[in-house]
C-alpha cells in the first residue's frame, strides 16, 4: 500500500519497483497487495516488477471495496467481486492469484453468499484460497463453514491488540493464518519522525484519533518507552515489533509494507531475532491496551471493519 496511496506522496513507479525486486532479493516471496491501494496502481506495479518471477511468490491481493473519486466504496456481491478479479488477474500478469481476500465485509450482503462468489473462482482456477480481512470471530466460523478460509487480515501490533480479544485464538483453533497488516502501527514504531503536523494533507492518519490531539501526545510517550526496550535489547523498534508479532505463534504473519529501501532492510532482520520471557513480559506491561490512547479508526472507516474491539 505504501508504495501507491495513503501515506502521503508515493514514490516514483521507478523507486517502487527497485523496492519490489529488492525484497525478492532479500527473500521476501509473500507479496500483499489490493485493487483499493491507488485504484489498481499497486497491483500493475506487481506485475510489472514480479511477473517474471511469478513461480517463486506467493501472491495474495483483496477485493470489496474500491477507491472511487477518493472515496473508499465496499461492495461485497459475488458478481462484483468474480469482475474485480478478472481486472486484477490482468493487472497482476498472471493466471492465479495465490490468495484473495474480501478486503472489507460490506455486511449488505450475507458473509456466506461474498465467499461462495469467491469459491466460485476457486473452482474456475482464477484463485487458489480465500481470505478474509478485518471480520470478528463469528463472522469467521460462518464463512469457514461455507468454504476453507485460509487467512485472515487484520491489524496487529503491539499497539492494536483487538485480534487478541477471539480472531486470534479462531484462527489457531480452525487452522488459519493470521496475517498482522500494520505491524509497526501505521508507522509510528518504525523510527521515523511521526509528528501529525508533518502529515500531508492526503495522509490517512490525520483522520485517525491516536495521531490527534489530545491522544498523540500520550502514545509518543508511550513509543519513547517501548524504544527504551528495542535499545536495551539491541535492535531498532522496528525489529522489536516484528520479533514480537512473529513469537505470537506459528499462524502469525507480519506484512510491513514501506517505501525505504533501508527499513525493508532493517525489517528483514528481524527474521532472526528472539525475545526472551522477561522482555515479553515488559512489552506486554506497556504496550496493555488500556494504554494506548484514542480509537484505531475514525467513526467512517470504523464502519468497514467487522473485528472485536475493546
Amino acid at each position: 500500500m505504501n508504495l501507491s496511496h495513503a501515506y502521503g506522496t508515493p514514490p516514483d513507479r521507478e523507486h517502487g519497483l527497485a523496492l519490489l525486486r529488492r525484497a525478492l532479493d532479500l527473500g521476501i516471496t509473500h507479496f500483499d497487495t489490493a485493487v483499493l491501494y491507488g485504484a489498481g496502481h499497486n497491483e500493475e506495479l506487481v506485475g510489472a516488477a514480479l511477473a517474471a518471477d511469478r513461480q517463486r511468490i506467493y501472491l495474495a491481493s483483496k477485493c470489496g471495496i474500491s477507491l472511487i473519486d477518493g472515496r473508499r466504496i465496499p461492495d461485497s456481491r459475488p458478481e462484483t467481486l468474480q469482475q474485480t478479479c478478472l481486472e486484477s488477474l490482468a493487472r497482476l500478469k498472471t493466471e492465479v492469484i495465490d490468495l484473495y481476500y474480501l478486503h472489507r465485509w460490506d455486511q449488505q450482503v450475507p458473509i456466506e453468499e461474498c465467499v461462495g462468489g469467491l469459491a466460485q473462482l476457486v473452482t474456475r482456477g482464477h484463485i487458489r484460497r480465500i481470505g478474509l480481512s478485518e471480520v470478528s470471530a463469528p463472522t469467521l466460523r460462518r464463512a469457514h463453514a461455507v468454504h476453507p478460509i485460509t487467512a485472515v487480515q487484520s491489524e496487529y501490533s503491539v499497539w492494536t491488540r483487538n485480534p487478541e480479544i477471539a480472531v486470534l485464538e479462531e484462527c489457531r483453533r480452525l487452522g488459519i493464518a493470521f496475517v498482522a497488516f500494520s505491524p509497526l502501527a501505521r508507522g509510528m514504531f518504525a523510527g521515523a519522525t511521526n509528528d501529525p503536523a508533518a502529515f500531508t494533507p492526503n495522509d490517512i492518519r490525520r483522520d485517525m484519533p491516536r495521531f490527534q490531539v489530545p491522544h498523540f501526545a500520550v502514545n509518543a510517550r508511550l513509543y519513547a518507552a517501548f524504544r527504551r526496550l528495542a535499545t536495551a535489547a539491541g535492535c531498532t523498534p522496528a525489529q522489536l515489533c516484528l520479533a514480537w508479532l512473529l513469537q505470537r505463534g506459528p499462524h502469525v504473519i507480519p506484512i510491513p509494507g514501506t517505501s525505504s529501501l533501508a527499513h525493508l532492510e532493517e525489517n528483514v532482520a528481524a527474521a532472526g531475532l528472539r525475545i526472551d520471557a522477561a522482555l515479553l513480559r515488559q512489552i506486554d506491561a506497556l504496550m496493555q491496551p488500556g494504554k494506548v490512547s484514542g480509537a484505531r479508526y475514525s467513526p467512517a472507516q470504523q464502519s468497514l471493519a467487522a473485528t472485536e474491539e475493546f
